[in-house]
C-alpha cells in the first residue's frame, strides 16, 4: 500500500456479505463492492470471517486476496485466532496461511458475539496468544491486536511480538454522540503514547463514521489506519459507495491539515 499523509482507510466489506447471504445468492457482489471502494481511492480492504459464515466466508477471503493483490493495496483479515476449525471455516491461521494477508488483526470475540466489543486482557495468561502471534508473523503478516483504550499491561503486546494495536473506538463514538468525547479521546491518547513508546503502531476501528472520524483523527494524528464498515456501508445506501469513499478520504485529508 502506498504511504500517504494521514490514516489509511481500510473498508470493511462484511456488511455487503450480510446482505448477500440474506438471500443465499450472489448479490450484492462482495468482490464488485470491494473493487468499487479501491477504485474510489480506499487504501485497503478489511474482512472479519467468522466460523458461522454469517457474512464473509473463507471463499470470499481468497477472492478478495487476489483483488487486493491486483490493486497492490493492503488486505487486513480480522478474527479470533482461538476459534477452532469447522465445516466451511479452516481456522484463522490456516486461512491466513492460504492467502498471506499484509495484516492480520487478532480479536478476542466469542463465536456467537454480534460484533467485536472489547480488546484482549493482557493481565491474563497470554502464552497461547504469543505462540499464535509467532505463527502469523512466520507467514509474513503484520500482526495487530484489538485493545481497549486505557488497557492495562500493553507492554505485553510488544513482548509477544505484535507490530500494532487497533484501538476499539466504540466508547469514543458513544461519547461523541452524547456530546462529550473528551474522556474517551484522553484514554485513546494515553494508550497511543504508551504504544508508541513500546514501538507499536496504532490502528483504530469500530463505530467510526463521517460524523465522528474527523474530530477523532484531528485529536489523534498518530493513528496509522482506520477500519470502517458498518457506518460507511450504511451511508453508501443513501449516497453511493464511490461518493462515500471519497468523502471519507476528504475527511482524513482535512484531519491532516488540521493537525498540521
Amino acid at each position: 500500500m502506498v504511504s500517504e499523509p494521514g490514516a489509511a482507510l481500510s473498508v470493511n466489506v462484511n456488511k455487503i456479505a450480510v446482505l448477500r447471504n440474506s438471500r443465499g445468492e450472489g448479490e450484492p457482489d462482495v468482490l464488485r463492492a470491494a473493487r468499487t471502494c479501491l477504485s474510489a481511492g480506499a487504501q485497503g480492504i478489511t474482512v472479519h470471517p467468522r466460523p458461522d459464515r454469517r457474512h464473509i466466508t473463507a471463499e470470499d477471503v481468497v477472492a478478495l486476496s487476489a483483488l487486493t493483490n491486483q490493486f497492490q493495496v493492503e488486505f487486513n483479515v480480522e478474527g479470533n485466532p482461538f476459534a477452532p476449525p469447522r465445516a466451511g471455516y479452516p481456522g484463522l491461521l490456516p486461512l491466513c496461511e492460504q492467502v498471506r494477508p499484509a495484516q492480520v488483526t487478532l480479536v478476542p470475540d466469542a463465536d456467537g458475539q454480534l460484533t467485536s466489543d472489547h480488546g484482549f486482557d493482557f493481565t491474563a495468561d497470554t502464552s497461547a496468544l504469543a505462540e499464535l502471534i509467532a505463527g502469523f508473523k512466520a507467514l509474513g503478516c503484520r500482526v495487530s491486536l484489538f485493545v481497549d483504550a486505557g488497557c492495562v499491561g500493553l507492554a505485553r503486546a510488544a513482548q509477544m511480538g505484535a507490530d500494532r494495536i487497533e484501538l476499539y473506538t466504540g466508547p469514543y463514538a458513544a461519547q461523541w454522540a452524547a456530546g462529550a468525547p473528551e474522556q474517551a479521546l484522553a484514554a485513546c491518547q494515553a494508550t497511543i503514547t504508551e504504544a508508541t513508546a513500546l514501538g507499536l503502531a496504532v490502528n483504530a476501528g469500530h463505530d467510526l463514521s463521517q460524523d465522528n472520524l474527523g474530530p477523532f483523527l484531528s485529536a489523534l494524528p498518530a493513528v496509522r489506519e482506520v477500519s470502517i464498515g458498518h457506518a460507511l456501508i450504511g451511508e453508501a445506501l443513501y449516497e453511493g459507495l464511490e461518493i462515500t469513499i471519497q468523502r471519507y478520504l476528504a475527511i482524513i485529508a482535512q484531519s491532516v491539515r488540521a493537525a498540521a
